[in-house]
């Protein structure tokens, strides 16, 4: 009794605050919210379907998952998060996305006042301008989705992201920023609202917004991937509802099904468990769409039978999802219902979709082929400030008999990079000439970075190394039984060489080589004796504890052959670079 007190003295206490969740809302547009305004009573307080059938809990409070997040228990923060349908109009957004948001932000904290700092130093004024403000390049004009915010409100929201654009220039294409945006200003303050976006942005261990064209991309794809195992029936109907047309062309505008066709309960929702677990959720929404699409075509409905479909087989998901037939709890259900689709399984098609576009270049998704930044025979201005101070800091390239040959390999090994990490500063981390020839400080300095760049000069001037996409400090991570893992790391781990030859050997299941089986997964292991990259009847690169004779062999991982001529190798240098704000 004394909980469900405290819960609405809460609730009570944040709805005197304010009437509406944000004064950037339009007041004319009530049906926009299909609900009227929310106030708690004892009995709305305790009454509650969670998001299973058959079971009745109390509807927590913010305080209930305020203690959660300070006590580090992320997966009762998702359950929680999941299992408790808030109201729309429920005053405890304010609270909520703005915590839920801060628990990903990368490094320290923004100071009090941060924001219209960076306000005054972009218009040089904290006052709204009667002007239109000009967005950054990296926003898509047609897809500046207001939510019914009112005219100052759109004006909060275009300032919003003009500063974030201009403290983030790495930022070159991301359409959903700016509809984020919006949604964020329903339920708090500008200030709160730019705060929540930039940890998003910044975010390290979850992907929130993608930034580029070439992730936007990905996620399609990877969306679609998904779906043809998960959601396949849905999409083998609609392989029959278009066929001679490329299905791509559907899921290319997979991310407005949801940001533009979901009603707004539905999509508030939606964004309460987006906001703690990533854009995987937006993941499992649009396979439920799909799932939800197919079972009402299939019902026989004059709305969505199918000569309708095909006669716009284009809009027919985007119009399914305006007036979608189910309740957000329904919709939550179901996305979180699909099984075997686990985060690990998400990032590895990731990953793997990533690596195939950079291979071969290409952006489908705008109809034209481009060169990626990081392939380009001249990276852009910001890459090479950062591969010039790579080439100054780089002492392997010492006895080299001209300096234009190690600027060559930089730009070569640059080229081989992830795009993502092209846009990073190069950090040297360790080096045998300064720190010392021991693999306990190697990983003192080294472990807690991810990716890492690693790269040995052997004695008779061979250079190669590897780009290894985990953490060393996985190596001490156990698994359910209790035991350390062997191997550890992703598919984005790759091997080359740099001299006298330059090739590059990417994990051999980017091609979908996986007849090894497990052997085509061992991509990187250590203990207090060694390290080792790459496995399966042999091993890419192995290095002692004194950092001073290693080995190199074929492996099945990568594909290799020996990365020098005679396989036993005795270090000259071994140097080990981060990237600064990854």
């Amino acid at each position: 009794m004394v909980a469900r007190s405290a819960a609405l003295k809460e609730f009570l206490t944040l709805e005197s605050a304010s009437k509406r969740s944000s004064v950037y809302v339009d007041p004319d547009r009530e049906v926009f919210f299909e609900l009227p305004l929310y106030i708690p009573t004892n009995e709305s307080v305790t009454k509650c379907f969670n998001l299973f059938e058959g079971k009745k809990v109390a509807l927590k409070s913010f305080s209930d998952v305020q203690q959660l997040l300070q006590q580090g228990k992320k997966r009762e923060v998702k359950t929680t998060i999941r299992e408790n349908a808030w109201p729309i109009n429920s005053p405890i957004r304010s609270q909520l996305w703005p915590a839920l948001c801060s628990q990903h932000q990368n490094g320290k904290s923004m100071l009090d006042g941060f924001y219209w700092d960076m306000v005054n130093q972009v218009f040089g004024t904290t006052e709204l301008p009667d002007k239109p403000i000009m967005l950054p390049p990296f926003v898509d004009s047609t897809h500046c989705l207001p939510y019914h915010l009112t005219r100052k409100g759109r004006a909060v929201a275009d300032r919003v992201v003009s500063v974030l654009g201009y403290a983030c220039p790495d930022i070159t294409y991301s359409p959903s920023l700016y509809p984020i945006t919006s949604l964020l200003l329903h339920f708090m303050s500008e200030e709160e609202c730019y705060h929540c976006m930039a940890s998003l942005v910044a975010a390290k261990e979850k992907v929130f917004i993608t930034q580029t064209k070439l992730l936007h991309e990905v996620t399609w794809k990877t969306v679609m991937q998904i779906a043809k195992k998960h959601a396949k029936s849905a999409v083998v109907h609609l392989q029959r509802l278009c066929p001679g047309q490329k299905i791509e062309r559907i899921f290319m505008d997979w991310c407005w099904w949801i940001l533009g066709g979901l009603p707004f309960p539905h999509l508030v929702r939606v964004m309460d468990c987006y906001f703690q677990e990533g854009i995987k959720v937006f993941y499992r929404v649009s396979l439920a769409i799909l799932i939800l699409f197919q079972k009402n075509i299939s019902s026989g409905s004059s709305e969505w039978n199918t000569d309708t479909v095909k006669s716009d087989i284009d809009n027919a998901i985007p119009k399914f999802c305006k007036t979608i037939p189910v309740s957000p709890t329904k919709l939550l259900r179901t996305a979180f219902n699909i099984r075997a689709l686990s985060s690990t399984y998400i990032s590895r098609v990731f990953i793997k979709t990533e690596m195939v576009l950079k291979s071969r270049s290409v952006l489908s998704g705008s109809k034209q082929l481009v060169r990626s930044r990081s392939s380009d025979n001249l990276p852009s201005s910001q890459s090479q400030v950062n591969i010039q101070m790579m080439s100054h800091t780089l002492t392997i390239r010492e006895r080299m008999q001209q300096s234009e040959t190690c600027r060559n390999m930089l730009f070569t090994l640059w080229s081989w990079l992830p795009v993502r990490i092209t846009m990073y500063q190069p950090v040297l981390l360790y080096t045998t000439e300064e720190h010392g020839c021991s693999l306990t400080t190697f990983y003192v300095r080294v472990e807690q970075h991810e990716p890492t760049l690693l790269m040995i000069k052997t004695c008779n001037n061979e250079v190669f190394g590897a780009y290894c996409s985990s953490r060393w400090f996985e190596r001490n991570v156990k698994d359910d039984k209790g035991q350390k893992q062997a191997y550890f790391g992703t598919g984005e781990t790759f091997l080359f060489s740099l001299y006298p030859e330059r090739s590059k050997y990417p994990w051999v299941g980017i091609e979908g080589d996986t007849k090894h089986g497990h052997a085509s997964e061992l991509f990187m292991a250590a203990d207090s004796k060694m390290i080792t990259i790459g496995g399966g009847e042999g091993q890419a690169i192995w290095m002692d504890e004194n950092i001073r004779y290693g080995k190199t062999d074929k492996c099945q991982t990568f594909n290799n052959p020996p990365l020098c001529p005679s396989g036993d190798f005795e270090i000259r240098v071994l140097e080990v670079y981060g990237f600064v704000g990854v």
